[in-house]
C-alpha cells in the first residue's frame, strides 16, 4: 500500500509541474474569466495548493481554519515554487510515514470546525484524486482560452515517462 501511495504523490508532483509549465507558456490565461468550479485558472491553482496543504497538515495531526492562499500577495513565480514545494512536502510526508500508520484512523477538523475521521491512506488517496480532478478542469479551461498544446498529465503518462 505504501509503495502505491508514494507513487501517487510522486505522480501528483510530476503532473502539477507539467500543468504549471503549460500555464507559464500561456501567462495571459491565468486570470482570464472562464466558467468552471472556480472562475479562473489562478483560483483553481490556489484551490489545489490550499487543498494539498490542508490535507498534508491534517495527516501531520494539525487542523487549519484558513485557506493558505487567502491574502496571498507573492508573485506568480513565488506561487509556482511554493505550490511545487508543497507537493514535494507531501511526498516526504508519505515517505516518512511508517506503513502501519497508513491504516490508522486520523481525526481531523475541517475549516468550518466540523470533526471527521478517515485512515491516512484514504486521506492521501482523496488528496491525489482531488488534484487530478481539478487539473482536468485546468486543461479544459486552457482549451477554452484557446491553448491547443499542453502536456499530458495522465497517470499512465507518468508511469511511462
Amino acid at each position: 500500500m505504501k509503495e502505491l501511495l508514494l507513487n501517487y504523490v510522486k505522480y501528483n508532483l510530476w503532473a502539477n509541474d507539467r500543468i504549471l509549465g503549460a500555464i507559464k507558456n500561456n501567462p495571459d490565461t491565468l486570470d482570464k474569466e472562464i466558467i468552471s468550479s472556480f472562475n479562473s485558472i489562478r483560483k483553481t491553482l490556489y484551490h489545489l495548493w490550499d487543498a494539498e496543504t490542508i490535507w498534508a497538515k491534517r495527516l501531520a495531526g494539525e487542523s487549519m481554519k484558513m485557506w493558505p492562499s487567502k491574502g496571498y500577495t507573492g508573485t506568480n513565480e513565488e506561487f509556482y515554487k511554493a505550490f511545487l514545494e508543497q507537493s514535494e512536502q507531501f511526498i516526504s510526508l508519505v515517505e516518512n510515514m511508517p506503513a502501519e500508520k497508513l491504516s490508522e484512523i486520523v481525526n481531523y477538523t475541517n475549516t468550518k470546525g466540523i470533526s471527521f475521521t478517515a485512515t491516512a491512506a484514504e486521506m492521501i488517496t482523496h488528496a491525489i484524486n482531488h488534484a487530478t480532478f481539478h487539473r482536468g478542469q485546468i486543461v479544459t479551461m486552457l482549451r477554452n482560452a484557446g491553448v491547443t498544446e499542453f502536456p499530458s498529465t495522465d497517470y499512465m503518462g507518468y508511469i511511462h515517462k
